[in-house]
This record gives C-alpha cells, sequence and structure tokens, in this order.
C-alpha cells in the first residue's frame, strides 16, 4: 500500500491548466513578468533562511502574494494531490471542515482536485489565516477552479489560529502552518518545542468533534519530523490515535534530530515530481530552485473511540510478540529512508514498525516507494550492528510507479 499513488489522468489534467488559471485570475502585467523569478527566489528565502526579516504581513506584499500564487500555490495543490487519495478522512453531506492558517485556500482546492467524489456533497469550510489578502485570493481561485455554483460553502476568518471559535469540525487541518510557530525556536531546546506541540494539540482538539479527523503537514525537514513525533504523543494523550503514516500506536522510533536518542532520522516522505505542471518546473528552475522531489512530513488521527481501541488490541499483540523470542514474525512497517547498498547484492530502507526501528532488507527493497506499507517478516533478535534496528526481510514489495 502507498502513500503517494500516481495522479490520476484527470486530475494531472487539471493541475496542468493551474498555471494558466492563475495567469487568467489574477493577471500579471507584462513588465512585472520579468521580476517573478526574483520575486520567487527571495519569498523563499523569506520563508526559510530570512525568516527572521519576515514581517506578519508579508503576504499583502503584492509581489510577494504574486509569487506565492504563482509558485507556492501550485506545488502545495501538488503535493497534496498526491497525499491526500491515500488517506482515510471521511465526510459527510453537512460536515464541517476547519483549515488554520489556510493561506490562499490551498487545501480547500487541493481537495476540491484530488477527491471528485466529494464535490457533489455540500461541505462547509471555516478557513482562518491572519493574511486578508491571501484569503481573498484563495476565494477568487476557488471559485475560479470549481464554479460558483460550487455546492462547498467558503467561510474566511482573518486572524490567527486562535482567533475564532467556530461549530466543531468533522475535520480539523493545518498544512504547512505549525512550522511558522515553531520556527523560531532554538533547535537545541526540544523542551520548548515539546511544549508547543502541546499547545497546538490543545488547539487542534479544540476545533474537533470526538469523531474528528486532525490532519497535519508540515515540510519534510528534521526539525518538522520532530515536531510531528511531539505532536503524535500529544494528540494520543488526548485519545486522538494515529491513522497515517503510523502502522502502530506504540513509540515513535524515528522522533527527530533533537530527541534525547541523539539520533537524527526523523519521520519524512519524498517522491519524484515528474508529473508535475512543466510550466511549474519551467517557473522553478528560473528562480534557481528546481524540484526533482517532493518531501514533507505529517500525521493524520482518526476517530478517538476507534482507534482507542485499535491502541489497546495493537499494544496487547506487541506484548505478545515481544514474549515469543524464538519465533518468526510477520509485522506491517512503512518504508521511511532513501535505499543504501548492503552486503550480500542487498538494499536496505530504515522503516517504522510496532517494534520499533527496522532495517528493512532485501533484493526488491530498492524499488519500494517511499511510504509503502509493507508486511516484513522478522528474525527477532537480529539487529543491525550500526543502528540497533531490528532487521526485516522482504521479499516483494510494491515498486516505484
Amino acid at each position: 500500500m502507498e502513500i503517494f499513488s500516481p495522479l490520476p489522468s484527470e486530475t494531472r489534467c487539471q493541475l496542468d491548466s493551474i498555471p494558466a488559471l492563475i495567469d487568467k485570475t489574477f493577471p500579471l502585467p507584462g513588465r512585472f513578468r520579468s521580476a517573478l523569478p526574483a520575486n520567487v527566489a527571495e519569498l523563499s528565502r523569506l520563508l526559510t533562511s530570512g525568516r527572521g526579516e519576515r514581517s506578519l504581513s508579508y503576504m499583502g506584499r503584492p509581489p510577494l502574494l504574486s509569487a506565492y500564487l504563482r509558485y507556492f500555490l501550485p506545488w502545495n495543490l501538488y503535493r497534496l494531490c498526491r497525499l491526500l487519495p491515500s488517506l482515510d478522512i471521511p465526510l459527510a453531506a453537512n460536515d464541517h471542515i476547519t483549515d488554520l492558517g489556510c493561506g490562499p485556500l490551498t487545501f480547500v482546492s487541493a481537495l476540491w482536485l484530488c477527491r471528485p467524489d466529494l464535490r457533489e456533497l455540500p461541505l462547509e469550510f471555516r478557513c482562518i489565516d491572519r493574511s486578508g489578502p491571501a484569503l481573498e485570493a484563495g476565494k477568487q481561485f476557488f471559485f475560479a477552479l470549481a464554479g460558483e455554483g460550487s455546492l462547498w460553502k467558503i467561510h474566511t476568518i482573518k486572524g490567527g489560529l486562535d482567533t475564532a471559535r467556530t461549530k466543531s469540525a468533522s475535520l480539523v487541518c493545518a498544512v504547512n502552518v505549525c512550522n511558522e510557530i515553531y520556527g523560531d525556536i532554538s533547535h537545541h531546546d526540544s523542551t520548548a518545542l515539546r511544549h508547543c506541540a502541546e499547545k497546538i494539540a490543545r488547539l487542534l482538539d479544540g476545533y474537533a468533534t470526538a469523531a474528528a479527523s486532525i490532519l497535519v503537514v508540515e515540510p519534510g525537514l528534521p526539525r518538522c519530523g520532530e515536531f510531528i513525533s511531539l505532536l503524535r504523543v500529544a494528540l494520543m494523550e488526548r485519545n486522538r490515535f494515529p491513522v497515517s503514516p503510523c502502522p502502530h500506536n506504540g513509540d515513535c522510533p524515528l522522533p527527530g534530530a533533537g530527541s534525547r536518542t541523539g539520533k537524527s532520522r526523523w519521520c519524512h516522505f519524498a517522491f519524484e515530481t515528474t508529473d508535475a505542471p512543466q510550466a511549474l518546473h519551467k517557473l522553478s528552475a528560473l528562480a534557481g530552485i528546481p524540484k526533482e522531489r517532493a518531501v514533507l512530513s505529517f500525521l493524520l488521527t482518526g476517530t478517538a473511540v476507534k482507534n482507542a481501541a485499535q491502541f489497546t488490541a495493537q499494544q496487547s499483540a506487541a506484548q505478545q510478540s515481544a514474549a515469543q523470542c524464538s519465533t518468526t514474525q510477520k509485522i506491517p512497517l512503512r518504508i521511511i529512508s532513501d535505499a543504501f547498498p548492503l552486503p550480500q547484492h542487498r538494499w536496505g530502507r530504515y522503516a517504522c514498525s510496532g517494534q520499533g526501528l527496522v532495517l528493512a532488507a532485501g533484493e526488491n527493497v530498492k524499488d519500494a516507494a517511499s511510504g509503502t506499507l509493507a508486511d516484513a517478516v522478522f528474525t527477532t533478535g537480529e539487529r543491525d550492528q550500526r543502528s540497533g534496528a531490528l532487521i526485516a526481510h522482504i521479499d516483494t514489495v510494491p515498486s516505484i510507479p
């Protein structure tokens, strides 16, 4: 089972048309078009190494908003369209969705693009962001994409993540926004990062019904992976257990660079971008930030009652398997890292499982897609000398499409 399935032909065609739709919806005079690659590069800098120079109203500056709409919006749509179809996010007619730090309604537009089964459902979105221009641009773009007759109701709310108390939602999402909160915390201060994760968990939980899904997507950087691991713990303490990508509810074996283990492995997933719009690849090259791969970290939690029962069952199974030290077991694991060579013409990938960190080994492991969920055979007690990970042997895995 893969997280990032190939784009269906309809979705790919629609994504290919996004750059032209953005140009039509937000016309850019020719005299400003030549400066677009430089504006994209500058905005990228402000979002990464130059974040200390970024003002709270940076999205209100027309050149930067234009750069965001033409570069970051379509790239984020592409990432989400690769991710969302694989996630178990049940939605029904008249459900409410709260989107925190929504920017130009990226999540709403991505959901419309990649989940055509939802387009005929009346859904109500409450989109919260501190940038009024981004919210207004997002509404313009969404209705240009979906049409004014869309059954989806969009309510935009200008303010911080905790500005408005809305109706409890069936889905609460925060896409590429949490890093703006913990971005100024020292990389050596894991305690402060944990407190931040606990605060955000309370915030997300406060917007959600007891049976809601909560989705958080972050860039695939080590610090983001560490935050996701801490957020996972904080949400589990609120009876919200992981649905994806975690194949278990035990301790996270990939807690990130700032963890007490001192290891630098973190949970993140990567995929090739060859099927992204060519116009977007061209702009990326002109801006000097080509994207051959997309990388992200994410967490989806599900229904509290259902997952509490699942948690109890998995804990019991883990305890039982730990007691059977002499048996060979099949255990599900999620492949995380890139492939690296091992002796005897085999390949290895680090993976996550209920037994902890795993080194998945085998001749075919190299061809597995990032995020693949596979059944592995454990020979209990066999560990990798370098990492201390349990070794799992995998003969057959789904290959990269």
